[in-house]
């Protein structure tokens, strides 16, 4: 598309970022029914599926610029995407939240504490994977990458497992959070599709539909952007962990405030959790289409963005455990921290630059 004149290259990149907002959002919603149906649940496969739709612009980004050569685009994204979807908790503070309380006042419990927590361990696992020689790789496999994965899962089997039978009070759950259990969001969607008379092989068409058509709006998007905003003097890495990784929220952002309107706080910022903790996955994906070892060349720019998602997942962490009930701009005191210090990661990584 570098040939492709400016104006071109933009529309070209909005009517994608509409196709990734609209397709998105129904892969999302149409996930969710077909979790319920198939009655996957908490369990293993459920989460691996839900994780895979919701981060289905990103995958298709991450393989579209590691086939092209652009593996920085590819790590800009994912680390800055972790960035920019936990800033996503700030919007459903501020517009999904309807009990005069902030969100992680209405959300507190010790298993998201954990699923942020995750979170936190998988972005240091891939800081120590930037540090281990490159030559260090067999098979298209890097340690890095691999450790990764293994955390993940190991993660994913003590939350879904013990983490949701935790031997605290109230299982876990803070007195006074949202009153009806994790997920009743989902199963309402799954509901309403049975009263449109909406079959599990329609849901599945609908969803094969928009997996398509996201997957191919992650690519456009991608080699589009990197096209015109390179144009314009931004960097590959800069271009990855802002523009790019704001155009790939969309569905999060979408899904995520449905979820936060109808009261299901829990299921709002777990999804976000979720999927920030799935995108370092992706690296394993990289390695293995590029055949090169991608952590041990991470930039410096990289680490940076690694560094600033871990310490805003931590200022959620904290809010989750401390549970702050003042607003100010109808969001809680560590919601406009996150803003403030995304603010200020974004002009340290402009200056890196």
């Amino acid at each position: 598309m570098s040939s492709f004149p400016s104006f071109l290259l933009l529309i070209i990149f909005v009517a994608s970022a509409a196709v990734i907002w609209g397709a998105g959002t129904k892969l999302s919603d149409y996930t969710d029914v077909l979790a319920e149906r198939l009655h996957l649940g908490k369990a293993l496969g459920g989460v691996v599926l839900l994780a895979v739709a919701t981060n289905l612009p990103e995958i298709a980004i991450t393989v579209s610029a590691a086939l092209s050569g652009h593996v920085e685009i590819a790590v800009g994204n994912l680390l800055g995407g972790i960035a920019l979807q936990t800033v996503v908790l700030v919007a459903l503070d501020a517009f999904g939240v309807r009990s005069g309380k902030p969100l992680t006042y209405m959300a507190a419990s010790l298993t998201l504490v954990l699923e942020a927590a995750l979170v936190i361990a998988v972005l240091m696992v891939v800081i120590a994977g930037t540090q281990l020689p490159a030559h260090l790789i067999a098979l298209r496999l890097t340690p890095g990458p691999v450790i990764i994965v293994i955390f993940w899962v190991i993660g994913l089997k003590l939350i879904g497992g013990p983490g949701s039978q935790l031997p605290w009070g109230d299982s876990g759950e803070a007195p006074g959070s949202q009153e009806k259990p994790r997920g009743h969001a989902r199963t309402a969607k799954e509901h309403d599709a049975t009263a449109r008379h909406i079959s599990t092989i329609k849901a599945a068409t609908v969803f094969g539909i928009a997996a398509l058509l996201t997957l191919i709006a992650g690519v456009t998007i991608e080699r589009s952007g990197e096209s015109f905003f390179g144009n314009l003097g931004l960097s590959g890495i800069l271009f990855g962990a802002t523009v790019l990784a704001a155009a790939t929220s969309l569905p999060e952002l979408s899904t995520g405030l449905t979820a936060a309107r109808s009261g299901d706080y829990k299921l709002a910022m777990g999804d976000i959790f979720g999927g920030n903790a799935f995108l370092p996955v992706l690296f394993l994906l990289v390695t293995l289409i590029s055949g090169k070892a991608v952590l041990p060349h991470a930039q410096t720019s990289d680490i940076y963005l690694t560094a600033l998602g871990g310490l805003l997942t931590l200022i959620y962490l904290a809010g989750l455990v401390f549970r702050p009930q003042r607003q100010i701009l109808r969001m809680g005191i560590d919601s406009l921290a996150v803003i403030a210090l995304y603010i200020l990661g974004v002009i340290g990584l402009i200056s890196l630059q």
